[in-house]
């Protein structure tokens, strides 16, 4: 009797804390790991609190702001990988993604088509399609996205550049690049399986190019430089080293002047973990941080002026700043998680840079967050810089060209950003939009879902400045 009364004390104690924690501690207001701002407290109504939406809502408050919120949810991945049947080295695993729906991966351009089977081999698990491949472990672990587009996918995509050409006509040279993802050069042969092959997708979208549009074919590139760090381990973005790479190849047929890296300070974040921890749930990430190694030129002068942003729950643009001046490098800690928003410290913003470059050349970088690497390589080869993120531009894009002087204008999106109809649309409006806050709509827009890159996770921005030490997070 002594002993059931001993554990139903140590059980009642452990019930109690647990209740007081819940109960009293602080509530948790932003996960590090989710890379995401968590539920506010509902806004009390009397027809919400008669229809039942208020009870409800409060209930999902009270979950979502658990108290140490990350600390637990990083106890128990600890957990689960303990229980985890070592493989050795080669081990693979498969995260099915949460539905599309609320996905920056929609359901046309990330699936990979059709129910897979529950086992590819030994040491490789599918669950579902879409999501993620995790290959290897200990310091060599690595995320990849799995791609699931077909050959038209990116058809769309190249027939915004064509139109872009069309409307401005000779004075305005047009690119079209298409960025592969990581799991087109580092998929295991036994997870080859849960992905598609990007190359054919991407010349697809080249044959399609109207005369006079010029295509920048990075895959070469990159697919040449494999075995260097030009793709992160535990992000879903490419590596600094990477963008460069390309930038190089742009400039090449863009035929402006390039400098090589010796014209650069490397400058390192350590300790960097990405998107891949909070995407998968998996500790290993955590374990095995990176280094985030970027470039900053230091044999020109520059200038950058922003107008930021501020967007509403879908997505929507609801004001903009006045320009203000600002660093083209944001600075971060060792260990932020945010340090990928190096470039511009968001994606919620219109970017202008003006170099000391000579030659009278004024590019346009229309891109998703995989393109906020870019800019940097070419202020050498460019007298203005401008970057418009796919997702948040309100100009008018006709009057902005006109009124900038615009020579050059480069699409740069990774292939799920580029497979997707939203940024095809999105490219359309900003030619005809009157360059004016509109007014909030009563529901969100069709393509709220594709403001979010594409990343298998439902409901995680891809980007965020959690850890910035000189914005607010975004």
């Amino acid at each position: 009797m002594s002993h059931n009364k001993a554990y139903i004390a140590v059980v009642g104690t452990i019930f109690a804390a647990a209740a007081a924690v819940l109960d009293f501690f602080p509530r948790s207001a932003y996960s590090e790991l989710e890379k995401r701002e968590l539920s506010a407290f509902p806004v009390f109504s009397a027809d919400s609190l008669r229809s039942g939406a208020f009870t409800r809502a409060v209930s999902a408050w009270f979950s979502d702001t658990e108290p140490f919120r990350d600390a637990f949810m990083t106890f128990s991945m600890k957990l689960k990988d303990w229980q985890r049947l070592r493989t050795g080295a080669g081990r693979v695993t498969f995260h099915a993604a949460e539905p599309v729906a609320a996905a920056g991966a929609t359901a046309d351009s990330a699936a990979v088509g059709g129910p897979q089977p529950a086992v590819v081999d030994e040491n490789a698990r599918i669950v579902n399609s879409g999501g993620i491949v995790i290959a290897g472990e200990g310091g060599r672990i690595r995320g990849l996205v799995a791609f699931g587009g077909g050959t038209a996918g990116c058809k769309a995509y190249a027939d915004a550049a064509n139109l872009y050409a069309e409307t401005f006509g000779p004075s305005v040279r047009v690119y079209l690049m298409v960025i592969p993802t990581a799991i087109e050069f580092y998929c295991p042969p036994s997870a080859a399986r849960c992905t598609r092959p990007q190359r054919p997708v991407i010349e697809e979208a080249h044959a399609r190019l109207a005369h006079g549009v010029r295509a920048v074919d990075v895959y070469p590139v990159l697919q040449a430089h494999a075995g260097e760090d030009i793709y992160l381990r535990t992000d879903h973005h490419w590596a600094p080293l990477g963008a460069y790479y390309a930038a190089r190849e742009f400039a090449r047929v863009a035929g402006v002047a390039f400098r090589g890296l010796d014209a650069y300070e490397r400058r390192v974040v350590r300790r960097y973990v990405g998107s891949m921890y909070g995407y998968s749930r998996e500790i290993g990430f955590k374990d095995a941080p990176e280094d985030f190694v970027f470039y900053v030129p230091h044999e020109t002068s520059y200038t950058t002026t922003y107008v930021d942003y501020t967007v509403d729950d879908s997505f929507r643009i609801t004001a903009e700043s006045r320009p203000h001046g600002g660093p083209f490098f944001q600075r971060y800690r060792d260990g932020s998680s945010g340090a990928y928003c190096t470039f511009m410290g968001s994606d919620k913003r219109l970017t202008k840079v003006e170099t000391s470059a000579p030659g009278g050349r004024r590019l346009l970088i229309l891109k998703d967050s995989f393109g906020n690497a870019l800019p940097g390589y070419l202020f050498y080869s460019f007298e203005e810089i401008h970057v418009v993120d796919s997702r948040y531009f309100l100009k008018n894009m006709k009057a902005y060209v006109a009124e900038n002087d615009i020579t050059d204008i480069l699409f740069a999106n990774n292939i799920f950003k580029a497979s997707s109809p939203a940024t095809y649309r999105n490219y359309v409006r900003f030619l005809s939009q009157p360059g004016t806050v509109p007014p909030r709509p009563a529901a969100p827009p069709a393509d709220a879902a594709d403001a979010h890159e594409a990343a298998p996770a439902a409901g995680l921005p891809a980007e965020t400045a959690a850890g910035n030490d000189s914005i607010t997070a975004s």
